[in-house]
């Protein structure tokens, strides 16, 4: 991932066993571009789907641009990912495996275009999640340790 990151989705690597990351570009309206590079945005509950072979960003919540005319926005409304043909026959081919979902990692800003990065992932037993955060608290204390010694 290079660019500036506008939006992420902290849970996904704590939720989620990470197999490949994609990027995409994705339709958006001004407003929401604007609210983007603000970061006023979610992504609980959203994920991606391939839908008659196109890919399409679900339940994401972009929040509603405070100086723009907002009378028939939708937060929540379904937008579709840029993405080549290969690349959307290698995801469909991946995310067909059993207990593989697309999900939504973070909304990157790239030169001037807003891309989506995305990866194909397993969920995360309640027991990886522990193990997960066990290793992460004994490196903490050997790097605390480790200070402590210089």
């Amino acid at each position: 991932m290079s660019g500036k990151l506008l939006l992420k989705n902290r849970r996904a690597t704590y939720e989620y066993e990470i197999f490949k990351k994609f990027e995409a570009g994705i339709v958006l309206i001004g407003a929401e571009v604007k609210s983007l590079r603000a970061g006023s945005g979610s992504f609980f509950g959203s994920y991606v789907k391939l839908l008659s072979g196109e890919a399409y960003l679900l339940n994401a919540q972009i929040t509603p641009y405070k100086f723009a005319d907002n009378h028939d926005y939708d937060p929540k409304r379904t937008r579709k990912l840029l993405l080549h043909k290969k690349e959307l026959a290698e995801i469909e081919e991946l995310s067909t495996q059993k207990g593989r979902a697309l999900i939504p990692l973070a909304f990157v800003l790239k030169d001037r275009n807003i891309k989506l990065e995305f990866a194909v992932a397993r969920g995360k037993k309640q027991h990886d999640k522990r193990q997960d955060l066990k290793k992460k608290a004994q490196a903490r204390d050997t790097a605390r340790e480790m200070k402590g010694r210089w």
